[in-house]
């Protein structure tokens, strides 16, 4: 909308006797205070963006349709239902008029009450603007709201009599206003004046409709709430014919009738909606548990959260899966994750994705590019749990990475895979946060159910869960149709009238992207640990920042600082509620170790090394294999610090089977030793060599004697040393000085990788200081912009807005004058890139071709060259 179209939105002073009304939403803006700007630009935070130079390009930028689309779509219902309610009243309009479009004839209490709320919203966020005595909403929002047969109104009403006459021969209305008893006109706008009065006259049009047949009530009861179209044979049923010929349906086309908007609110007792929804829908509880309860389950859900990605990136300690030359992870080594962490595959992607948000897992960046655990991995294995937790559950209320999007499509039907493109979705914090905030509302221990929950959000931001593209329609209409769309009238064998419904459009699925989010967090949540049971745990009210002991209808913001305070009283909470680590595990005479609780980390670290995980649970079954203990030793190990070890921290005596299988792998390791050659193997033991050589399984090693103690190979040292182990050897590498080559599981890690940037949803919500600097530089500039200079001398009047254009002689001399009396002035400027502005400046020095002075347009003192002055003028008496 341009400034020319805003200036012409007059608007006559209302009843309030204090000052004229405003007649442009310009002036509106220019009667608030500046708690009032900042309260808009709060609110529409990309109409910061960049900082408008004065009011009257703030409401030019508040009236673009992105801009309009952006802040309808995060209004509640009832908001929403009231712009749309004025979207279909008169423009402009008194408040009492939007009062009955809402309540109806015969009145509502609890819209009485909640209009006053949703109006004040409206108008605080610049899409209604006027005193009560004639409401305007912002012309891009009456536009995308109103009924048109491209876009069906939410309300299901159709055209106004006099929209839907426009083109209609002058003959045709004549016959329609004397067909519904009215008396003849001179002209065509008169005729439809009157027959609007009848359809808006209650006592005329309800005895009009008393001497309707029947059927023909029964075609207006299938249109009254939409759509309001149908389509009509060549030969429509007497009771259609009725209709028509009494304006009751006027023709949208040569086959399309519709319902007057007029006749229609007749019908519904004057109300524009079906279901007005003044409130918000309650939540209701599903299960109630003790709050020692849900913490209890909440603890337990945290330590296997941390417990499970542990497990993950330990298996890729030595470079994990290759990357997708379009990004992410195959769908195969998706497939194979899941089995390594016995999950499913949404939930082993959600993990990866978890991983990767907290910074714990990236790309290694090589040109045989991998996934593998980052230093900052490292650094984070160092932490105590309950803070791991935090950074965990931190990284994943702030993201928005969507996993549950794995396996569907973009929009370009490409598959969506694992730490892939494409994932990001702006608006994932936002419904996270919102979602564990309406949860704190139950009393603690409640679980809220997910119906009704789903309905809160729906009611909360209908467009946003909508996905539509701009607000096109409501959920609680869901019968709008476009043209013909609706039901079909004609003849038929009963009574000469058949029907068939069109298809309905603009309903909220369930399957919404704003209502998955939402199934997701509830089920991520409980992963994490946030929720036990299902019910908020105390951890996370601290995280959210919410009081622990009472409900909270809204979180406080939290951003970075705050958010770190956040998360470690979170992790102060949580502590307490861990299970203690254990120094100690139980060996069995099966060759096996079990841990009755979480480890310390060094005995974990190096029973995981030293044995293989057997199953997990309440107690964790470590299973020792020659194959584990090799690995151990070619860890640097020697077969004493494995038996010291063993002894040191078991409860039970170490089996004779156990020491038994590390001497005997011992006594083997390093006996062989691989280096490079390609590769080779040499051994003191040159009978062991031919034993190798005359094994027809070394075949595919390609091995030949070098020397009685020496062996060559055509293979890499790597794979020989596989090779030599599936044969039953146990080799040892060696470097090129001949020493024994010690392995660590944890040696590959990525470069120092930062964390993802979560996309934004929209521009970010400005503090209070931004918001300050732009109340001034608005206010400023639209002084600078509105400022009246003195008449010129010549007596031509000055035009507001007007750059000033003066000789260099002239400039000079004024500023100095303004100089010396201290007076502020108006200038143009034209800057180093040549664009214009305007400025109200107080000179206060001139010299050197310069003058310096405040700037009220940027509220501080500024230095400017005189020959980028265009012109100056002094500023009007009531200016100054």
């Amino acid at each position: 909308m341009g400034i020319g179209e805003l200036d012409r939105e007059a608007h006559v002073p209302g009843g309030t006797g204090a000052a004229a009304a405003p007649r442009t939403l310009a002036e509106a803006l220019r009667a608030r205070g500046d708690e009032g700007l900042a309260a808009l630009l709060r609110a529409r935070p990309d109409l910061l963006s960049p900082v408008p130079n004065d009011l009257t390009q703030l409401a030019t930028r508040a009236g673009t349709r992105g801009s309009v689309v952006r802040a309808l779509e995060r209004l509640d219902r009832f908001t929403l239902q009231t712009a749309e309610a004025l979207a279909v009243a008169p423009d402009p309009a008194p408040y009492s008029v939007l009062l009955a479009l809402l309540s109806g004839d015969d009145g509502d209490p609890d819209i009485e009450a909640a209009l006053p709320r949703a109006v004040g919203v409206l108008r605080e966020q610049a899409l209604v603007w006027g005193d009560d005595d004639r409401l305007r909403l912002v012309r891009t929002a009456r536009e995308l709201l109103a009924p048109s047969p491209q876009h069906p109104s939410p309300t299901g009403l159709g055209p106004t009599v006099s929209e839907a006459t426009a083109g209609m021969s002058p003959g045709r209305i004549q016959e329609i206003i004397a067909a519904a008893g009215l008396p003849a006109t001179h002209d065509p706008v008169s005729a439809v004046a009157a027959l609007t009065e009848l359809f808006t006259d209650r006592d005329r049009m309800g005895a009009l409709l008393d001497t309707a047949p029947p059927d023909a009530l029964a075609v207006l009861d299938r249109l009254v709430w939409g759509p309001p179209y149908g389509e009509v044979t060549a030969n429509p049923a007497p009771p259609v014919r009725w209709l028509r010929d009494r304006g009751l349906l006027l023709p949208a086309s040569t086959r399309t009738v519709v319902l007057p908007r007029e006749a229609a609110l007749h019908l519904r007792g004057g109300r524009a909606h079906r279901a007005p929804e003044p409130h918000a829908p309650e939540l209701s509880v599903l299960r109630e548990y003790r709050p020692q309860v849900v913490d209890s389950a909440a603890a337990g859900q945290a330590y296997t959260a941390l417990a499970t990605v542990e497990e993950l990136l330990k298996g890729w300690d030595q470079g994990g899966p290759a990357v997708l030359r379009s990004g992410g992870l195959s769908v195969r080594d998706l497939k194979r994750t899941a089995g390594a962490l016995d999950v499913s595959e949404p939930v082993a992607a959600f993990w990866l994705e978890l991983c990767y948000g907290a910074g714990l897992l990236a790309s290694d960046g090589e040109a045989d590019e991998r996934y593998a655990p980052t230093p900052a991995y490292d650094d984070w294995l160092d932490l105590p749990a309950a803070e791991r937790w935090a950074g965990l559950v931190t990284a994943w209320l702030v993201g928005t990475r969507a996993s549950g999007l794995v396996g569907g499509q973009d929009a370009k039907g490409r598959a969506l895979s694992t730490l892939g493109p494409d994932l990001d979705r702006g608006a994932a914090p936002e419904v996270r946060r919102r979602v564990l905030t309406l949860q704190a509302t139950l009393p603690p221990g409640s679980a809220a159910d997910p119906e009704t929950l789903l309905a809160r959000l729906r009611w909360e931001r209908p467009l946003r869960g909508a996905g539509r593209n701009g607000p096109a329609g409501d959920a609680e209409a869901g019968r709008g149709a476009s043209g013909g769309s609706g039901t079909t009238y004609g003849t038929g064998a009963s009574g000469g009238r058949g029907a068939a419904t069109g298809t309905s459009s603009g309903s909220h699925a369930p399957t919404d992207l704003r209502s998955r989010i939402a199934l997701w967090t509830l089920s991520e949540a409980e992963m994490l640990g946030i929720t036990g049971r299902g019910a908020l745990a105390s951890p996370a009210r601290a995280l959210l920042n919410l009081p622990l002991a009472e409900a909270a209808t809204e979180p406080v913001a939290v951003h970075g600082v705050e958010l770190s305070l956040a998360a470690s009283r979170a992790a102060t909470l949580l502590a307490p509620l861990l299970p203690e680590p254990v120094d100690h595990v139980l060996l069995q005479a099966d060759l096996t170790a079990v841990a009755p609780g979480p480890l310390q980390r060094p005995l974990a670290h190096m029973l995981s090394v030293l044995a293989d995980v057997e199953s997990k649970g309440g107690a964790t079954v470590y299973r020792f294999t020659p194959g584990s203990v090799r690995r151990a030793l070619d860890a640097g190990r020697t077969a004493s610090d494995l038996h010291d070890f063993l002894t040191a921290h078991s409860r039970t005596p170490v089996p004779q089977p156990l020491a038994y299988l590390i001497d005997d792998v011992a006594r083997k390791h390093g006996h062989l030793r691989v280096g490079a050659a390609s590769a080779y193997v040499r051994c003191d033991d040159d009978a062991l060599l031919g034993e190798i050589l005359a094994d027809k399984r070394s075949a595919s090693l390609r091995l030949r004697r070098l020397a009685p103690t020496v062996l060559a190979s055509q293979t890499d040292p790597a794979a020989l040393l596989d090779g030599l182990r599936s044969m039953g050897y146990a080799p040892a590498a060696e470097s090129a000085e001949g020493d024994v080559l010690i392995t660590r599981a944890d040696a590959y890690r990525t470069g120092a990788r930062t964390a993802p940037v979560p996309v934004p949803d929209g521009p970010p919500a400005p503090d209070a200081t931004l918001l300050g600097a732009a109340v001034r530089a608005i206010r400023a500039g639209d002084l600078a912009s509105t400022a009246v200079r003195k008449e010129r001398p010549e007596g031509a009047p000055a035009v507001a807005g007007e750059l000033p254009r003066t000789s260099p002689a002239e400039t000079l001399a004024t500023v100095q004058a303004a100089a010396m009396t201290g007076s502020a002035v108006w200038i143009g400027y034209v800057n180093a890139e040549g664009a214009a502005s305007q400025r109200v400046i107080a000179p206060v020095r001139v010299e050197g071709g310069f003058v310096t002075g405040y700037d009220h347009t940027a509220d501080e003192v500024r230095t400017y060259p005189l020959h980028r002055i265009t012109g100056v003028a002094e500023l009007a008496d009531d200016q100054v």
